[in-house]
């Protein structure tokens, strides 16, 4: 992932330093293991040891496996070069590559989600602060991008803090489901290895034993791992995209903090460009780019093949590097993003009384009039606001069918905006519990 979009943190569970310390703490939990059933000396795996402090060589290792042609085999020759060839000679006893690369990748996947769940936590504080700012402030729903009945602005924002909400739920059930690890050897039947070795290796990284791996830890775990993180990243455009609705000089009703020196065009000095909203509807692409892929991994040739491996490569570091910075540009768009009561009100009244219509359909309903009559005489009155932009309880004033069902006040009641905004606390208490 270029650095334009990347945070150190993250960036830093993908470097090939700590790759090598995870392969490193790997090989050495698995040999003290491996001792405390007597299969190696305990001097060896107290040797081993001599290395926990030591940068590995990244240009080093690449120069062996310039010629091994296999990376694990490269890191455990460099690994000797530390410890001594006869100290290390026990190193990778009953294992095979698969148990110290899928293992290790579990661990960096466990990492990245840390860094993501507190990429989410950012983004619903800063969502529940705004709703709670904005519970009361009236604008105009839409449908179809169209004018439908009036809604809260607090209500908007605590739709997206749910629908967040949710997604940090998956995110910590795609976390438990990806901590596990595998040191089962080859084809995964422990015939070279004990058990117990899995079991303490595990236990130190902070996984759980894969309970049954073929060479590889399962990829069902990995594909659903990746598909959360492509929801996540689809709720962000969702936020993004409602952001950007707002922004547009037609609307108005919210917007993107302007700093100070920022130039919005190139051409036209006056603009002010959606720019962060539309930079995270493409990075949520560039997330759900990784997700048909990690699923395509699943379906391995019988106990394994490495059709999986090149995907991972670059699926772990590019979606995880990426979904982390969109989540902390998201926390500040909605931390810094400007609202404006005012055009919203300006904006549903565009057609006076319009948004209204459903309650007189309903009124008239309950005042014995059919749906199909009732709808007809809602209609032809609204389509006159539409065209005329007139006032639409006017309309339905001057209208002798609607007033000898529902009489003049009963009319006049159905234009409070109170209506429309009596549950607001009963949903507020759904979501967020207070």
């Amino acid at each position: 992932m270029i650095p334009r979009y990347a945070r150190p943190d993250m960036v830093a569970v993908w470097s090939p330093e700590t790759k090598f310390r995870i392969w490193f703490e790997i090989e050495a939990h698995a040999c003290d293991a491996q001792a405390k059933l007597g299969v190696i000396p305990q001097e060896n795996a107290d040797a081993v040891w001599k290395a926990k402090d030591v940068e590995f060589d990244v240009a080093r290792i690449d120069e062996i496996e310039a010629v091994t042609k296999h990376d694990v085999i490269a890191f455990l020759t460099h690994l000797a070069e530390h410890v001594g060839s006869e100290e290390a000679r026990f190193v990778h006893q009953g294992m095979t590559s698969s148990d110290v690369l899928d293992t290790c990748l579990n661990v960096q996947m466990v990492k990245a989600a840390d860094i993501l769940l507190e990429g989410m936590d950012k983004v619903l504080a800063a969502l529940k602060k705004r709703a709670f700012e904005h519970k009361d402030t009236l604008r105009v729903g839409r449908s179809h991008g169209i004018h439908a009945e009036p809604t809260t602005m607090g209500l908007t924002f605590a739709r997206f803090y749910a629908e967040m909400d949710r997604n940090k739920n998956r995110l910590e059930k795609a976390r438990w489901e990806i901590a596990t690890g595998a040191v089962s050897g080859a084809v995964g039947t422990f015939a070279n290895i004990d058990p117990s070795v899995e079991e303490h290796v595990c236990e130190q990284l902070g996984l759980r034993p894969e309970p049954i791996s073929t060479q590889v830890i399962p990829r069902d775990r990995h594909a659903m791992f990746f598909a959360t993180l492509g929801v996540i990243a689809s709720s962000i455009e969702n936020i993004a995209i409602e952001i950007r609705h707002m922004q547009r000089t037609e609307v108005l009703e919210g917007a993107e903090f302007f700093s100070m020196g920022q130039k919005g065009s190139s051409a036209m000095p006056h603009k002010k460009n959606p720019v962060l909203t539309e930079n995270l509807t493409g990075l949520a692409r560039l997330v759900r780019m990784a997700v048909i892929p990690a699923m395509e991994n699943v379906a391995l040739w019988h106990e394994r093949d490495i059709s999986h491996s090149s995907v991972e490569r670059g699926i772990g570091p590019d979606a995880t590097i990426t979904l982390d910075f969109a989540l902390n540009r998201l926390a500040g768009v909605v931390e810094k993003m400007l609202i404006f009561p005012e055009n919203m009100l300006e904006n549903m009244n565009k057609f006076p009384g319009l948004v209204m219509s459903q309650r007189v359909l309903l009124a008239l309903t309950q005042a014995g009039v059919s749906r199909e009559d009732a709808y007809s005489m809602v209609q032809r009155n609204a389509l006159k606001v539409w065209e005329e932009r007139v006032d639409f309880q006017e309309q339905l004033l001057a209208d002798a069918d609607v007033v000898k069902a529902l009489g003049e006040d009963g009319i006049k009641e159905k234009f409070d905006m109170g209506y429309h905004t009596k549950h607001v606390d009963t949903i507020f208490n759904r979501v967020f519990g207070e």
